[in-house]
């Protein structure tokens, strides 16, 4: 008996994807540093230099305001302890009175620029948070589209969106963070720090001490002591969603087993793992802000008491205890905020390492500096001594492989699973690039022209057709985007589509659902069939596009497949020999070697011949 696995079928363990594709690689996968997602921002700040200095600009008004306020909150309070009642014509009362107004004025004039400054800051970073969220979920997005077809089997599609969309909002909160409180704080610290050291360098020294201590607390506190349960958190946050993902995806076999339990007692494991790390996460936050408030409180009491002492000894009068009070809330203020600031810059940073990760990591097949649009218009394709190894494995899977396919030809490419077939066809689509060797189109070679002009000159019909949740009209068009509707339905009647698009309410404008499930197999398979004929490429591929088919299915594909056939190179990848009797030529692989070459007719009477072996033991089964 096979040895049963240590887990229950209902408490098999939840790994990630991208923790499942570190494991399959046995690579350590490399941590972004604070340093590097901060600097990854700011490099898109300076993209909008106009959003950034109304934004700056804004701030430095707003900050201007916050220092010089307590200054002539002091004056004010010391002209009129000033005041002694006397004759309201004397010079020296008038005088005191005419400064008091003006300090009064003054605090009006610094409420209004502060406020305008605000205002103009707000609506700068509005501009440049905006800006950046696009772009950044736009290139994210147009990173996400290139990498190879194995990062793409190994990662969630629903934990890859989140990645994306989480990262976009952390840039948001990291920015409003940093320029709107954290920049404003540290400048309002420093200016009150020197107004401060004027009036007493003792107590200006205290302050900075105090200042410096206190975000020296606050940044220890959340990057050593918060931020490590925090990136823990946000794992399993990922995890949940590609735990939903997964099970909306194939929400079709939950239904078809009865599983709608079994998939909630899944989730409900994953979301009680996130739970219990996010927990852990809020309540280290919750502590982080306690210790940081009391250093607050500590230095606040230090500073109050070294005024009242001062005025005790005549060394500070009424006015300079206002000051002191007013800066030392003011500064209480900003020191508080200052340190949940810090910790909601980490968890802003927590939250976009996975979308920084993706910016990081390079695509696995780019286009060469100077590659050309592709101008194939005969199909001839030739292998030239092709070694290739796919990432991970010890051994090549092709080592000096040489085939040429002429213009025009119909070859079939047989042999057991695992033998090379589709690895063939995606070396000429280029989805991976081949370690040693050439794969030339009509005598170019795939790596000197452009990945997207490359293969819209390759038409592919694959086994199972991916549909947009689009509508029929469009699927059908996307291979030429800028089909007309009388181009598109031509199409349709040329891959005996038209009659079923017909008899739908909707027509061409229906709504195939997600992967196209609303549509059957031989639907599905007539819209791919479509789209190719759209294509009108020189060279067509067909993943055995009849092997999943009901009988009446098959002859309507099958016909619209001989029609599509026409005047093209055609490379099938067959797993039933009766649908590559007819083609001029089979390539049958074992191995990633070429074993045998040549028509149906020869190859069924070589004696102990691969293909032979095959096709007796499908004609059994038959």
């Amino acid at each position: 008996m096979p040895a049963r696995s240590r887990y229950p079928a209902e408490e098999l363990p939840f790994v990630s994807d991208s923790d499942q594709s570190a494991q399959k690689k046995g690579e350590k996968k490399r941590d972004i540093a604070f340093v590097e997602i901060v600097r990854f921002v700011m490099r898109r700040w300076l993209e909008h230099p106009a959003f950034l200095t109304r934004t700056l600009m804004g701030i430095a008004l707003a900050t201007i305001a916050d220092v010089a306020t307590p200054v002539l909150s002091g004056r004010l309070v010391t002209d009129i302890s000033s005041h002694t009642g006397g004759a309201p014509h004397d010079a020296s009362q008038l005088a005191l009175r005419n400064d008091a107004l003006l300090m009064v004025g003054g605090l009006i004039a610094l409420g209004l620029v502060g406020l305008l400054g605000r205002r103009s800051s707000y609506l700068g970073i509005t501009h440049l948070s905006l800006a950046i969220m696009q772009r950044a979920l736009s290139q994210g997005f147009a990173r996400v589209q290139r990498f190879s077809t194995d990062w793409h089997a190994n990662n969630f599609a629903g934990s890859t969106v989140r990645k994306l969309t989480r990262g976009m909002w952390a840039i948001d909160t990291l920015d409003d963070t940093l320029l709107l409180l954290i920049a404003p704080e540290v400048l309002v610290l420093t200016g009150t720090t020197l107004v401060l050291a004027w009036h007493s360098p003792f107590m200006g020294a205290v302050l900075a001490l105090s200042v410096v201590l206190f975000t020296w607390l606050s940044v220890v506190l959340t990057l050593r002591y918060v931020a490590p349960s925090a990136r823990a958190a946000n794992r399993w946050d990922t995890k949940v969603g590609a735990a939903i993902a997964d099970a909306v995806t194939c929400n079709a076999v939950v239904k078809a087993f009865g599983a709608e339990h079994r998939e909630e007692r899944r989730l409900g494991r994953v979301l009680r793992a996130w739970s219990n790390r996010t927990l852990r996460t809020w309540i280290r936050g919750t502590n982080s802000a306690n210790l940081q408030g009391f250093a607050s409180l500590v230095m606040r009491m230090l500073l109050v008491a070294l005024i009242v002492w001062q005025w005790w000894q005549g060394k500070a009068g009424p006015g300079d205890v206002a000051y002191v009070l007013t800066m030392v809330f003011l500064v209480q203020g900003y020191l508080r905020d200052l340190g949940q600031q810090v910790s909601q810059v980490q968890r802003s940073v927590n939250e976009m390492e996975e979308l920084v990760a993706i910016f990081d990591e390079a695509p696995g097949v780019q286009d060469r500096k100077g590659a050309k649009k592709a101008a194939f218009t005969q199909g001839r394709v030739r292998f030239e001594k092709v070694t290739f190894q796919y990432p991970g494995q010890d051994t090549p899977l092709y080592q000096d492989l040489d085939v040429t396919i002429s213009p025009g030809s119909r070859v079939a490419l047989v042999g057991p699973s695992g033998s090379g077939k589709t690895t063939f066809t995606k070396l000429i689509q280029r989805l991976y690039d081949t370690s040693e060797g050439r794969v030339l189109i009509d005598d170019v070679n795939v790596r000197d022209v452009t990945q997207d002009s490359l293969r819209a000159r390759i038409a592919i019909v694959p086994q199972e057709p991916m549909l947009f949740h689009r509508s029929l009209a469009e699927n059908i068009a996307y291979a030429r985007p800028g089909a007309t509707q009388a181009e598109i339905e031509r199409a349709a009647r040329l891959a005996n589509a038209s009659a079923f698009i017909e008899r739908l309410p909707e027509g061409y404008a229906t709504l195939v659902g997600e992967r196209g499930v609303k549509l059957s197999g031989g639907e599905r398979q007539r819209v791919a069939i479509a789209r190719a004929f759209l294509a009108d490429a020189p060279l067509l591929i067909f993943d055995e596009a009849t092997s999943s088919l009901d009988s009446e299915s098959e002859v309507l594909v099958q016909d619209a497949m001989h029609r599509l056939m026409a005047g093209r190179t055609v490379i099938v990848v067959a797993h039933r020999l009766s649908t590559v009797m007819e083609l001029d030529r089979i390539l049958v692989f074992s191995k990633g070697k070429l074993m045998e070459d040549g028509a149906h007719g020869e190859l069924v009477q070589r004696e102990g011949g691969i293909y032979r072996r095959l096709f007796e033991l499908q004609s059994l089964e038959g």
